[in-house]
């Protein structure tokens, strides 16, 4: 069984779609399609479990939405059950060079990063990143369910980890309170 410390959570499926069983997926980080990636699969995390899917081909539907056709899913059954499952990359020791390295890809790819004040604080985790503006907005989710709205700007940034996807903020405590 895969251990969650070996895989990098890269996006949500999202629906169903046409009748040969393809999903959309809503990517956050494109690390499979850097140079000398050649695996042919990924983790689904299904009731808790990574389960593998290999895949047969993919495009691009924009920037951060990818149609995907997995092997054996070939109906929209099939793909309806894997709406909301999320998506994870295989990591391996090749891996560690390219995540002491990475940088993020885009500001979604913090979507499911756990958020810390200070590096000792959670916060929540970042559901949704709203880069349309260029106000950078953390739509995070706190322990007691609770929406936080949260600015994000460079200058704020103590530190992030890409494996095990932890972000961490020097934020004004006033910022926090001003969403409860």
């Amino acid at each position: 069984m895969i251990q969650e410390d070996n895989l990098i959570h890269i996006g949500r499926i999202t629906k169903a779609r046409g009748l040969k069983g393809e999903v959309e997926i809503d990517f956050t980080n494109d690390c499979f399609e850097r140079e000398g990636t050649d695996k042919e699969f990924f983790f689904l995390e299904l009731d808790g479990i990574y389960v593998p899917f290999f895949w047969e081909e993919y495009r691009y539907k924009n920037d951060h939405t990818l149609l995907m056709k997995f092997s054996d899913v070939d109906s929209p059954q099939d793909a309806e059950r894997l709406v909301g499952a999320r998506v994870a990359y295989p990591l391996d020791e090749e891996d560690e060079t390219w995540l002491e390295e990475a940088e993020l890809s885009s500001y979604r790819a913090l979507t499911g990063f756990q958020l810390f004040q200070h590096e000792t604080k959670l916060i929540g985790t970042v559901e949704q990143v709203d880069e349309s503006s260029s106000n950078i907005l953390l739509y995070v989710r706190n322990e007691k369910g609770e929406e936080i709205i949260v600015p994000y700007h460079d200058d704020l940034l103590e530190s992030f980890d890409l494996r095990k996807q932890r972000l961490s903020l020097n934020l004004p405590e006033e910022l926090l309170t001003l969403n409860a």
